[in-house]
């Protein structure tokens, strides 16, 4: 009974960031969750309290954004692999291969609601998302560095899907400053950091300082901060490899600057890092709690959503 309970509890619409992070804003604070996640340490446990099966084609899953009681994942349908090319082409290290770009609209029973087409011809790798309050901001990308990118918003209420502008390189990501209407993006790998308006105007480009981890997803949590998960592979002693998962809160006014950092100790069941893909995380009770989709869908048991809890002192 107490399991039904939880399950019933992590999936009901609970109060979201996307929801919250406005009186936070005008109250000139921290929002609930920024300020949890600064509470946490290495020696923060995380209880894995959910494990729901998503029964629909997922393919590669990119990043989450919660819309009152749904869940918005960009996923990339791989057609046609990239091929790496013997010397470069047309500056180019690969092909661009083929595929479909998706932005899944589930509920937090896992169950599909809408599937949403993005992209254009080699432009068809979706990143990382983020829900200003309004609209949800989603680019997609050629599969390769230093190609080419869209960056389009969503009305989450309609569906329509809007271009808001094009960017001469691989945007893995990217987030909508509430306080300025600036839009924030991470390049392949996260190496390049961005800054434009919301028409594209590029107003920053800055190397990423820190080395740690490749941000994969992030999503704005108030006061110009935002909050990336992101992993790294490293090779082991048997010639083997092991990813590195990690979150952090990213100062977006200061330069990027990281003001917490941990590593996340959790593996799914292919053996991922649990913050490989995309992430989201809210503030409900006394709880911090952590979605996330680290499994491609071909993989074991196909794409799950997973969901963390730390108790909040």
């Amino acid at each position: 009974m107490r399991r039904k309970t939880l399950l019933a509890t992590v999936m009901a619409g609970a109060l979201l960031v996307g929801l919250t992070t406005a009186g936070a804003e005008a109250g000139g604070r921290d929002d609930k969750v920024a300020r949890a996640f600064e509470a946490t340490t290495r020696s923060t446990p995380w209880t894995q309290v959910a494990k729901i099966p998503l029964k629909f084609p997922t393919y590669h899953p990119q990043g989450f954004a919660l819309v009152g009681d749904l869940i918005y994942l960009s996923s990339v349908e791989v057609l046609e692999a990239p091929v790496k090319y013997p010397v470069p082409v047309d500056g180019y290290d690969r092909s661009p291969g083929k595929g479909i770009g998706h932005l899944l609209v589930i509920d937090r029973q896992g169950r599909l609601k809408k599937d949403i087409r993005l992209g254009e011809g080699t432009v068809y790798h979706p990143g990382g998302i983020d829900f200003d309050g309004e609209n949800v901001w989603v680019p997609a990308a050629e599969y390769r560095p230093n190609s080419k990118a869209i960056v389009y918003k969503v009305n989450p209420k309609t569906y329509r899907v809007t271009e808001q502008f094009r960017v001469r390189d691989h945007v893995g990501g990217v987030v909508r400053d509430r306080r300025t209407g600036r839009v924030h993006g991470v390049s392949w790998g996260s190496r390049t950091l961005y800054e434009w308006t919301a028409s594209g105007k590029q107003l920053d480009a800055q190397p990423n300082q820190s080395h740690l981890l490749d941000y994969q997803d992030c999503d704005y949590v108030s006061r110009s901060k935002q909050l990336c998960g992101g992993v790294t592979g490293l090779p082991t002693a048997t010639g083997g490899g092991y990813e590195l998962g990690g979150l952090a809160l990213i100062d977006l006014k200061d330069d990027n600057r990281i003001l917490h950092e941990i590593p996340f100790p959790a593996f799914s069941s292919a053996g991922h890092s649990a913050t490989r893909n995309p992430v989201a995380l809210e503030v409900e009770g006394k709880k911090l709690r952590l979605f996330t989709a680290p499994d491609d869908g071909e993989e074991v048991n196909g794409t799950e959503l997973y969901v963390y809890e730390s108790p909040i002192s």
